[in-house]
């Protein structure tokens, strides 16, 4: 299953390839899910290679002695199958066809760190007692109240399904996919056929609903001079929101620090400047000629869903 990087990237490359004839449009990157692929269609797909594997999803928080499911991307975004997960606790597994695996989580409550064999960095969970996760019903606790078209999002509560494909999530009507999950937590990914503005968001799980609640979806459009940086130059990119008048908050981070230098450190955040022209801006600084590469993502901010 094809999933591409959760952001907005904008690619500049130097003069000798840059294609002048190129629309904007052509120049920076919007993410294209491919979210309603069903999971049996991946075999029949040439899965990424396990080496290239680069993001290790899990859910926040999980639950002593019950069922939970991470995920592993590639670099381009894409579910991994055949990767080795390493826990802090001596476990390992591997993630399956899909790129998913499913593991129980360790007895004794506290901070489990995961990490992809091979790859440095570690991805904390927290490990719940059991009396601190129990519910006879499904309850969402805590959901973003505004989220990308296209980056996955985090729903937290009680009574979710471990097993990521026995929950059932739909945004605006259509299905999303589960990528990550336990009784506590679940990571998804919206599907590719929703529009910008505000929608229904429903989960169940074993005969279990939660209440329906509202999320605003933003689509996240790149506005940039597309002509080459040269050393010295400063340079804006603009960042429009559709689908909400509220501020957004943005982060931007500087994929080749060596070309060019963004304003604000690395990463940078900015808050969008709300109402009907809803535009965020990030500043850059040309250091030597070459390419370079920005990739620019709204920060989530969950609450108490409505």
């Amino acid at each position: 299953m094809i999933l591409p990087a959760f952001d907005i990237m904008f690619r500049m490359n130097s003069p000798l390839h840059y294609n002048r004839q190129m629309p904007l449009r052509g120049v920076f990157l919007f993410m294209t899910f491919l979210a309603a692929v069903s999971l049996e269609t991946v075999a029949a797909q040439r899965p990424p290679r396990a080496f290239g594997a680069r993001t290790l999803l899990l859910p926040r928080q999980i639950v002593s002695g019950e069922r939970a499911t991470l995920a592993v991307l590639d670099g381009s975004g894409r579910l991994t199958p055949g990767v080795t997960v390493k826990f802090s606790n001596g476990d390992q597994l591997t993630t399956d066809a899909t790129g998913r695996a499913l593991f129980v989580a360790p007895l004794d409550p506290g901070v489990l760190f995961a990490s992809i064999a091979g790859r440095p960095g570690r991805v904390p969970t927290v490990v719940l007692s059991p009396s601190e996760a129990t519910a006879s019903s499904l309850e969402i606790s805590a959901a973003p109240s505004v989220a990308s078209l296209t980056d996955r999002l985090e729903l937290l509560g009680r009574g979710f399904c471990g097993d990521a494909d026995a929950n059932q999530v739909t945004i605006g009507g259509q299905p999303a996919l589960v990528l990550a999950s336990s009784p506590a937590s679940l990571v998804i990914l919206p599907s590719v056929d929703l529009q910008a503005g505000e929608t229904k968001a429903e989960v169940s799980c074993a005969r279990r609903q939660a209440p329906a609640f509202t999320i605003t979806l933003v689509e996240l459009e790149l506005q940039a001079d597309s002509s080459p940086l040269k050393p010295g130059e400063r340079r804006t990119l603009s960042v429009r929101v559709h689908g909400s008048v509220a501020k957004i908050s943005l982060e931007a981070r500087n994929l080749a620090p060596a070309i060019a230098e963004l304003t604000g450190g690395n990463p940078a955040q900015v808050s969008s400047a709300g109402g009907a022209e809803n535009v965020g801006r990030f500043h850059l600084l040309g250091l030597k000629n070459g390419s370079f590469a920005i990739s620019i993502r709204l920060i989530p901010s969950l609450t108490r869903p409505q």
